[in-house]
C-alpha cells in the first residue's frame, strides 16, 4: 500500500517525474479529469488497471455491478443526475459486448460517458484470441468516438481526447479500447486536458441574422408555442426557458426526456408531448402558428404522421447537433447553435406578450383529459390499485422533490405522466432506445450521484428482472435507492398494443413471476408488498421513510391501458382519450 504521503501526491507532480504503468496512468488520467466514481466488472484483460486501483481507493470509488449493462446504465444514470461525465469499465470479449445496450442507450438520449474497455495483448489481435472481439467495430454506430490504443505513451492523450469529445457539442458516449500490454507497459506520464481537436468544431458562433428573424416571428405570432426537449437540460437553460416564456407568455409543451426542464406546476406547462403526452400539447399543436423546437429532434413518437404534423405553424427550431435540423421534420428558421446561448440572446429581443385565449384552449383540454383520463386512472373509486394512482401518490408525498427513475414500458409513460417535477435534472428515463432492464442499474446510479436526494425507481415487473442481479449492487453498497415495482403480470405495454390492434391475442406477454419481497429479502434488501388500495399510503410512507434500500412489490390492474394515446400512423391531433 502507498504511504500517506504518495497518496496525496498529486497528478502536477507525477507529471513528467517518474515512469508509471499503462494502467496507473489511467487512473491519474481520471483523477486529473475530477473523477472519483466509476463503475465496471473485471476480467482476464483489465486486471492490470483493476489491480492498480487498489492503490487508489482513496481516490476513486468503484462500484462492483453484476452485470457489465448495469454498469452501463449506473454510469448514464450518474451522469445524468450531476452533469458529471460517466466512467465505466470492462474487460475484452464478452465484458465490452455487454456493453453495447448502454452504450446506445447513452448515445441516443446524448449523455456523455467514457467507457474504457480492455483488449488481449497487441501482438493477439486478430488472431481469434481467448475474448478477443473487436469492440470497435462493434460499438462505432453507437458511439461519438472511439479508439484502440496499443501502445502506453498514447493513454494519456487518448483519454483527454476522450472526455473533451464526450462532453463538448452534442454530447454522447465515447469509447476507448486499451490493451493489456499497454496497460503494463512503463511511460513517462504526463497529462494535459483537451480543449482543442482539428476539424472538430462544437461550439459554433451564434446565428445572429435567423436569432433575430426569429425573433420578429416570435413578436408577430398569435398561437406559439415552444416545444422543449433534452438539450435544455443537457445546456443548462432551464432558467432562460422559464425567463422567455415568462416574457413572452408562450406556453410550453415537453418531450419525455426534456420533462423536469420546466417547472410542472408552472401556469405555461401544458404538459408531456408524445405518443402518450398530455391531451392540450397534442390536439393543439396541429392549431400553433408558430413553433418554436428548443432542443428537441423531432422523434416519431413527438411528431406522429408526419404528412399531418403542424401543416398550419412556422417552425423555429433552435439546436445544437446540425444533423438533426430538416432530418425528420423540414423547418423555416434554422438555429444550429447551444439551447442556453441562443435563448440568452433571444430574451432581449422578444416583446413582453400574454396569449390569455390561446392558453385557455390548453385549459379546456386539461379540463376534458381530466375528467376523462387523469381522475378515473388517479382517484378510483373501486378496483384494482392502478399505475397512476401510485405515481400521483408518491409525487405528493414528496412533493415533486425526488428524482425519479424509470424502466421502460407502461411504468414509464405513468411515472411520466403523473409526477410532478419540481427541480432540473428529476427524471432518468431510456428514451431514444428504450431499454428494458434500465430502472433497477440506473436508479443505483442516480442515488449514488445524488446521495443527498430520495430517488425512486418504478419498474415493471417485466424489466425489474431483465437486471434483477443489481439487487447485489445495492445490497453490496448499501445504496438506499427505493424500488417501486409495478407488477401486473404481464409485458404491460406490449399487452396494450395486442389488446388494441392485436384482437387481445396475449402472445407471450403474460408473466409467472417469483415472489419479489422474498428475492429481495435474500439480497438483505426489505420489501412490502401491497395488493389492497387501504394499504398503498401507508406502504409508501414505509418505503420513504427506510434509511437504506427498499422494494415495494405492489399488485396494479393486470390489464389496464395507458392512455391518452396517439395510435402508430395517426396525426397527433387525432389522440384518443380512450379505448
Amino acid at each position: 500500500m502507498k504511504t500517506e504521503q504518495e497518496k496525496n501526491q498529486t497528478t502536477a507532480e507525477i507529471n513528467g517525474k517518474e515512469q508509471i504503468s499503462g494502467a496507473e496512468a489511467i487512473l491519474q488520467c481520471l483523477i486529473a479529469e475530477g473523477v472519483d466514481t466509476v463503475f465496471g466488472y473485471p476480467g482476464g484483460a483489465i486486471m492490470p488497471i483493476y489491480d492498480k486501483l487498489m492503490d487508489y481507493e482513496d481516490k476513486i470509488r468503484h462500484i462492483l455491478t453484476r452485470h457489465e449493462q448495469g454498469a452501463a446504465h449506473a454510469a448514464q444514470a450518474y451522469s445524468m443526475v450531476t452533469g458529471r461525465t460517466g466512467i465505466c469499465f470492462a474487460t475484452s470479449g464478452p465484458g465490452a459486448t455487454n456493453l453495447v445496450t448502454g452504450i446506445a442507450n447513452a448515445f441516443l438520449d446524448s449523455v456523455p460517458v467514457v467507457f474504457i474497455t480492455a483488449q488481449v495483448v497487441s501482438g493477439l489481435i486478430g488472431t481469434d484470441a481467448f475474448q478477443e472481439t473487436d469492440i470497435i467495430g462493434v460499438s462505432m454506430p453507437v458511439t461519438k468516438w472511439n479508439c484502440q490504443v496499443k501502445k502506453t505513451q498514447e493513454i494519456p492523450d487518448a483519454i483527454a481526447k476522450a472526455f473533451y469529445i464526450a462532453k463538448s457539442g452534442r454530447p454522447g458516449p465515447v469509447l476507448i479500447d486499451i490493451t493489456k500490454d499497454a496497460q503494463i507497459e512503463k511511460l513517462n506520464f504526463t497529462y494535459k486536458k483537451c480543449d482543442y481537436i482539428r476539424s472538430y468544431n462544437p461550439h459554433i458562433p451564434l446565428h445572429i441574422k435567423a436569432i433575430e428573424s426569429a425573433a420578429i416571428m416570435i413578436n408577430h405570432a398569435e398561437r406559439p408555442l415552444i416545444l422543449a426537449g433534452h438539450g435544455v437540460l443537457i445546456s443548462g437553460a432551464e432558467d432562460e426557458l422559464k425567463a422567455f416564456a415568462e416574457k413572452t407568455g408562450i406556453p410550453v409543451a415537453m418531450t419525455l426526456l426534456g420533462l423536469s426542464g420546466f417547472p410542472s406546476d408552472h401556469r405555461l406547462f401544458t404538459g408531456l408531448l408524445g405518443m402518450h403526452g398530455n391531451y392540450g400539447p397534442n390536439l393543439l399543436t396541429n392549431e400553433a402558428d408558430l413553433i418554436i423546437a428548443v432542443g428537441m429532434r423531432f422523434d416519431d413518437r413527438v411528431t406522429g404522421n408526419l404528412k399531418k404534423y403542424a401543416k398550419k405553424a412556422t417552425i423555429i427550431h433552435i439546436e445544437i447537433d446540425e444533423a438533426e435540423i430538416n432530418k425528420n421534420v423540414i423547418v423555416d428558421v434554422e438555429i444550429n447553435n447551444d439551447a442556453k446561448e441562443v435563448l440568452q440572446y433571444l430574451l432581449p429581443l422578444v416583446r413582453e406578450n400574454s396569449f390569455e385565449k390561446w392558453i385557455r384552449e390548453f385549459r379546456i383540454c386539461d379540463k376534458t383529459e381530466y375528467e376523462k383520463v387523469i381522475k378515473p386512472e388517479t382517484k378510483p373509486e373501486k378496483g384494482e390499485i392502478r399505475m397512476g394512482e401510485v405515481v400521483s401518490r408518491v409525487s405528493e408525498l414528496t412533493k415533486g422533490e425526488a428524482i425519479i427513475v424509470t424502466d421502460v414500458g407502461q411504468n414509464q409513460m405513468y411515472a411520466a405522466r403523473y409526477y410532478k417535477f419540481s427541480h432540473p435534472n428529476s427524471l432518468v428515463t431510456s428514451g431514444g432506445m428504450g431499454t428494458m432492464g434500465f430502472g433497477l442499474p440506473s436508479g443505483m446510479g442516480a442515488k449514488i450521484g445524488r446521495p443527498d436526494k430520495e430517488v425512486i425507481t418504478f419498474v415493471g415487473d417485466g424489466g425489474f428482472q431483465m437486471t434483477i442481479q443489481e439487487l447485489g449492487t445495492i445490497m453490496q453498497y448499501n445504496v438506499p435507492v427505493k424500488i417501486i415495482v409495478l407488477d401486473n403480470n404481464y409485458l404491460g405495454m406490449v399487452r396494450q398494443w395486442q389488446d388494441m390492434f392485436f384482437n387481445k391475442r396475449y402472445a407471450s406477454t403474460s408473466l409467472l413471476n417469483p415472489d419479489f419481497v422474498m428475492i429481495a429479502k435474500a439480497y438483505n434488501i426489505p420489501g412490502r408488498r401491497v395488493s389492497k388500495r387501504e394499504d398503498l399510503k401507508s406502504s409508501l410512507e414505509e418505503m420513504l421513510a427506510a434509511e437504506g434500500p427498499f422494494l415495494l412489490d405492489i399488485a396494479i390492474e393486470k390489464e389496464g391501458n395507458v392512455f391518452p394515446m396517439v395510435e402508430p400512423g395517426s396525426s397527433v391531433s387525432e389522440v384518443r382519450l380512450t379505448y
